[in-house]
């Protein structure tokens, strides 16, 4: 069982930038895959990023590829989305996961989630 606590979404002009990081509790972060999806009003919820076990493998949605990277830190049991060139369409609510051992790209795979964080980029 792993618990997940996303924080810092927020309100940014386009262009701007902001980090998201996602607490996980327990003992055995380091065997989850992690992933970073998103959902916006009406829409599906979509992958934006994944990550595996020790960083080594790293996937991303095209839409965000060259501007977002996702990594983690083992030793704090946390992973983070540095996202950057914000836009309008990137606004969402942003949703980490987690899946034990191999990386995966689609929501159904990821067993854990967080609540969720607002991100909101203003035109």
């Amino acid at each position: 069982q792993v618990q997940l606590v996303e924080s810092g979404g927020g309100l940014v002009q386009a262009g701007g930038s902001l980090r998201l990081s996602c607490a996980a509790s327990g003992r055995t972060f380091s065997s989850y895959a992690m992933g970073w999806f998103r959902q916006a009003p009406g829409k599906e919820r979509d992958f934006v990023s994944a990550i595996g076990l020790n960083g080594g493998t790293t996937n991303y949605a095209d839409s965000v590829k060259g501007r977002f990277t996702i990594s983690r830190d083992n030793d704090k049991n946390t992973v983070y989305l540095q996202m950057n060139s914000l836009q309008p369409e990137d606004t969402a609510v942003y949703y980490c996961a987690a899946r034990m051992w191999s990386v995966r790209n689609k929501a159904y795979d990821y067993n854990y989630w967080g609540q969720g964080t607002q991100v909101t980029v203003s035109s």
